[in-house]
């Protein structure tokens, strides 16, 4: 009895958000598994992302490239600019 109550309730908010948005129920149905898909689809691609940036962070504080040319240059001129 639970079960069905439960599924008739989901059925019922189903229809009235498709009546809301001017809408078949298929239509509703489609556009809201569509809709979770692609939000599926974009956090996963995010928090992937978030790793790939972490791991690119990481790498480049604890494994520094040497200063160039331009970098000696620019702490040179803060030197004397600070009186050091």
């Amino acid at each position: 009895m639970k079960r069905w109550r439960i599924a008739t309730i989901r059925i019922h908010s189903s229809v009235r958000a498709a009546v809301l948005r001017g809408s078949s129920v298929t239509e509703f149905v489609v556009a809201s598994a569509q809709q979770a898909a692609a939000d599926t689809i974009k956090d996963f691609e995010l928090l992937t992302l978030h790793d790939e940036v972490r791991e690119v962070f990481v790498n480049a504080v604890l494994h520094p490239p040497a200063p160039n040319e331009a970098a000696r240059n620019a702490a040179r001129r803060y030197k004397e600019q600070m009186g050091r």
